[in-house]
């Protein structure tokens, strides 16, 4: 159970989830940069088809990946949903939902991605999407903030266990980012204004912005069990501040 007989892994790199959203751009930067791009999803445009709450889909996935490309040395998790829904009236068949697409579905991934790794002595890269809710109280969100913080705390007990195969584990943490999964938000409600005058930087996250954070998780071969937040500052707010809503000004 040693590193020593690791190597580095190819260049192909795998996203699940990759067909939209912060995945998409992903894929798109990876291309740029000249990566043989290996996209999982169940819509969009995608190479394999895999849905991550099946086991099974996520086995065949693999199977399919390991004759089309071999090994992959790096691998990106940004499949996900949001969900909003108070917790005295969330279903509990909504919040089984959002585990198993959130917390569940990348541990099944990422366990599958290890295994092969470990076999074939590849030191490999492994980079899920938590976010900045993992660690933040979000009314209303109960569910959605549960599970990404059950994710990072997965990412960080996988990175303990995989470590001495040469295997990392590292989480990004994305604030409010423009995403089709930010698009069922309210627009009418001032929220997102709000939210973008609590960022310090002034503005909402973008797919490429989170997609920078990534691609350095993968390429700081010192890093391992670490959660990158890359949300403009938004965490740094604070509601006991006492300038408020005010800070923009100053």
């Amino acid at each position: 159970m040693t590193s020593s007989a690791a190597t580095t892994g190819p260049t192909t790199h795998v996203v699940v989830g990759g067909a939209s959203g912060i995945g998409q751009a992903v894929v798109e930067a990876e291309r740029a940069r000249g990566s043989d791009v290996l996209v999982w999803d169940i819509a969009g445009s995608y190479d394999i088809e895999c849905d991550v709450t099946h086991a099974k889909s996520i086995d065949d996935a693999m199977v399919e990946t390991l004759a089309r490309v071999g090994v992959p040395g790096e691998v990106t998790i940004t499949a996900g949903i949001g969900h909003s829904g108070m917790l005295l009236d969330l279903p509990p068949e909504e919040w089984d939902h959002v585990i198993n697409v959130n917390t569940r579905g990348p541990w099944l991934v990422m366990r599958a991605m290890a295994k092969v790794m470990i076999d074939a002595s590849v030191a490999g890269s492994l980079v899920a999407t938590s976010s900045v809710s993992a660690r933040l109280v979000d009314r209303s969100m109960g569910a959605y903030c549960a599970s990404k913080a059950a994710l990072s705390m997965i990412v960080q007990v996988a990175a303990c266990e995989w470590g001495p195969y040469g295997i990392r584990v590292n989480a990004v943490g994305p604030g409010v980012t423009e995403t089709p999964m930010l698009g069922r938000a309210p627009t009418d409600s001032g929220w997102l204004a709000a939210v973008q005058d609590r960022t310090a930087l002034g503005r909402l996250g973008r797919p490429d912005d989170v997609a920078q954070a990534i691609r350095a998780l993968h390429d700081v071969e010192w890093a391992t069990g670490q959660v990158l937040e890359c949300d403009g500052g938004l965490a740094l707010h604070s509601p006991i501040d006492a300038f408020g809503e005010s800070r923009r000004s100053r």
